[in-house]
């Protein structure tokens, strides 16, 4: 590849368009596979990088390689015109996240009732099946499903009250806890002793909620949490804090649920 910038030009490029997507220098160079001391060099100018490093770049922020090389890239508007195409989307879709109580326990039921009998569904994969079928949900339809808020924590998303729900349900005589193995790793696994109550389950949220099981259910947890991983409202999120829903519109395939208008195709 013949690059026609020098490296500061390249390096300052880099700089705008990680700071525009609020990473740090540490979690950038993490996710593409150098040390930040390199990616520091590499903004100031004083190291280049090569094919492969610019390639990983352009995955982890999401540009195309051939723009971002071009002599007339502007870095800073390309972030802008990102911004704008995100307001535009949310604009009509501001909802704060309410848990319904019922709801999240009925979902759970189903999914237990569904997958429990799988050796893979730990309690890892039960949380991250809760969230694909919260956000995905949210994606579709642009309505909370549980309403369950998720923090980003180092294995995946979890939602909020999980500990103190699954307790509840316990004490209610609605599931048992177990405590296993699988492959050698300690499992908690935990089995429905109730069916759930489908009348608290639209057609719809039952079809979301099938497909969900359908494509993941037979991940395992390493599978299941790297692939949350890559999800937009994962990566967009800092570490320790609630999930925005919102972030679902800046999807893009495999992630994404929904057909969106042609003319909205590039923004995603």
């Amino acid at each position: 590849m013949r690059l026609d910038l020098s490296q500061k030009q390249i390096g300052q490029r880099i700089m705008t368009l990680r700071k525009g997507k609020g990473l740090s220098q540490e979690a950038l160079a993490k996710s593409i596979g150098i040390s930040r001391p390199s990616l520091a060099q590499t903004e100031l100018g004083n190291r280049s990088m090569d094919v492969f490093e610019l390639y990983n770049l352009s995955v982890a922020l999401e540009f195309s390689l051939d723009e971002f090389l071009s002599p007339d890239f502007n870095a800073s508007d390309e972030f802008r015109h990102e911004k704008r195409a995100l307001a535009k989307k949310t604009d009509i879709r501001i909802s704060v996240p309410v848990l319904q109580m019922d709801k999240f326990k009925n979902v759970l039921l189903y999914l237990l009732e569904r997958c429990s009998g799988k050796p893979n569904i730990g309690e890892t994969v039960l949380n991250k099946l809760l969230y694909f079928c919260d956000f995905n949900y949210y994606e579709l339809y642009e309505e909370h499903l549980t309403g369950a808020r998720y923090k980003k924590l180092p294995y995946g998303p979890v939602p909020q009250q999980f500990d103190s729900i699954i307790n509840e349900m316990i004490d209610a005589g609605q599931l048992k806890r177990i405590k296993t193995e699988y492959h050698g790793f300690p499992q908690t696994r935990y089995m429905p002793l109730e069916k759930p109550d489908l009348t608290q389950l639209s057609a719809a949220e039952i079809t979301v909620i099938d497909q969900v099981i359908q494509q993941m259910s037979d991940w395992n947890a390493n599978k299941i949490s790297d692939y949350s991983h890559e999800d937009k409202p994962w990566r967009a999120t800092t570490d320790g804090d609630y999930i925005s829903y919102n972030l679902v519109f800046y999807r893009r395939p495999p992630f994404s649920v929904r057909e969106y208008p042609e003319d909205e195709q590039g923004d995603i």
